[in-house]
Order: C-alpha cells, then sequence, then structure tokens
C-alpha cells in the first residue's frame, strides 16, 4: 500500500505544478512548426531526389520523437531536482521511509507522464505533418500499420526518455547543472559525436550506442539517420529501447547510491 500511496503523491505533486504543461505547449507548437515544414520541404525533395526505401510520411511524423524527445528528459529532470531544491523530498521520506519506494513511485509516475509528453508530440507532428503530406504525392501514411506500430514505438521512446531525466536528476540533484547537461548534451554534443562517429565504418558501430541513435533505432527512423555521411546500421527496435532502458537504470541506481540515500540538506 505504502507504494500505491507514494504513487498517488507523486501524481498531486506533478499535475499540481506548471512546469509540466509549460514545456508541452513549447513542445506542441516546436514540432507542428517543424513537421509542417518538414512535410512540404521532404515532399518537394522526394520528387526531385527518390529517397529510396524510406517511408516520407514516417519519417515526417518521426519528429515527434527526433526533436521532442528533449521535452520529456527535461521534464524528468526537473520533476526530481526540483524535489532537492525546495526540500519537498522530506516530508516524503517522513511519510514514506523507504526511500526506494518512493523513488520507485517517482519512477513510474514520470515514465507514464513520458507517454503523456509522447501522446502530445504525436498530436502535434500527425496533424500539421498530415497536412503538408497531402498537398503532395506520397500520402499521409496513416492507412498502414506501420505507421501505427511506429506510433507505439515513439510512445515507449517519449516515456524512457523521462525515465533518463529522471534518472540523472536523482544523480544530479543540482537544477541548473542537470538543465545544462541536458540541453548541452542533447543540443550539441550527441549531435556531433553522432555526425563524428558515422565517417567511418568502426566508429559507427559505436555511435549506434549514443542514446538518441538508440531512441532513432527504437522509433525506426528520423531526419538525422538517413543525413549521416556515412550512413550506417542501426540496432534492432528493441536494441534501441534496452540501450534507453539501461541508461535510465544506471543513472538511476548510481543517484540511489549517492544523492537519493543522503539526508536532505
Amino acid at each position: 500500500m505504502n507504494y500505491v500511496h507514494a504513487v498517488r503523491a507523486e501524481v498531486t505533486k506533478i499535475t499540481s505544478t506548471r512546469i509540466w504543461w509549460i514545456l508541452a505547449i513549447i513542445m506542441i507548437a516546436y514540432i507542428a512548426l517543424v513537421a509542417a515544414g518538414g512535410g512540404f520541404l521532404i515532399n518537394a525533395v522526394a520528387r526531385e531526389t527518390p529517397l529510396g526505401d524510406v517511408s516520407v510520411p514516417r519519417l515526417v511524423y518521426s519528429f515527434s520523437s527526433s526533436i521532442g524527445y528533449v521535452f520529456p528528459v527535461l521534464f524528468g529532470a526537473l520533476a526530481v531536482t526540483a524535489e532537492f531544491r525546495h526540500k519537498t523530498l522530506t516530508p516524503a521520506f517522513l511519510v514514506t521511509p523507504r526511500r526506494a519506494t518512493v523513488l520507485w513511485a517517482k519512477l513510474t509516475v514520470l515514465f507514464v507522464m513520458g507517454a503523456v509528453f509522447g501522446v502530445l508530440s504525436l498530436i502535434a507532428a500527425v496533424g500539421p505533418g498530415a497536412l503538408a503530406l497531402s498537398f503532395g504525392d506520397t500520402g499521409t501514411g496513416l492507412d498502414q500499420p506501420e505507421t501505427w506500430l511506429m506510433f507505439a514505438r515513439i510512445l515507449l521512446a517519449m516515456a524512457l526518455w523521462a525515465a533518463i531525466g529522471a534518472g540523472l536528476g536523482v544523480l544530479v540533484p543540482s537544477q541548473v547543472a542537470a538543465i545544462v547537461i541536458v540541453l548541452a548534451f542533447t543540443q550539441f554534443v550527441e549531435p556531433i559525436l553522432r555526425a563524428a562517429t558515422s565517417l567511418a565504418d568502426w566508429a559507427s558501430a559505436v555511435g549506434r550506442f549514443l542514446p538518441g541513435a538508440a531512441s532513432d533505432a527504437l522509433v525506426g527512423t528520423s531526419f538525422f539517420s538517413i543525413t549521416q555521411p556515412g550512413g550506417g546500421e542501426q540496432l534492432p527496435w528493441w536494441g534501441g529501447a534496452l540501450v534507453l532502458l539501461a541508461i535510465a537504470a544506471i543513472t538511476t541506481a548510481a543517484g540511489y547510491f549517492t544523492s537519493w540515500r543522503r539526508d536532505v540538506n
């Protein structure tokens, strides 16, 4: 019962703050703009240059995760670091002395919230994206089972990204440091590493285990993957999921045995 009560408490804490819907609004606007513009642009390119086996509709819809993943990971990190910053972990540990139970409850709720971000990101990508695609010859792809399977994998990817953010927040309790790490890695460090590792076969074999590459593999396609100079073989979708799950587990476990078990100052 302690776990159930802890989950309820986490739901109340998260939904009573403004950060989740502020991030959601920004994410929806951003993805909708990119999906609409990307739909028109990729349609135009596909008319002049065949994209081979690449599904144009699924490529457009994948913007929901390929550029939207930063929002659930940032939300997960903020949700945890806010507890340290505002000292709300102290009453939580008094009500539920088993700190592992509190952590599991938080991870559960943030995992589900990541899937909610996934639903919102899909709405933002599919609506404008399908409208843009309807002006071309490729179709919307919404009548294809593969498209809907990709949607399900996007939900899983976004949920895992939220868990990774939570793990990072447990490991790095400083809110400012966590934000800097998330933005620096997702917007600068990893894109540079992925571009660099795509230049050689041996490096590409290593680069596919990077978090963003694993996420693209889980989803099945992304604009970044098809524009890499060396191409390169992706992990299977389940391999990408395991990489993200491993990152979330390692960061959470490391944080649990360091900052989470210490007294809250």
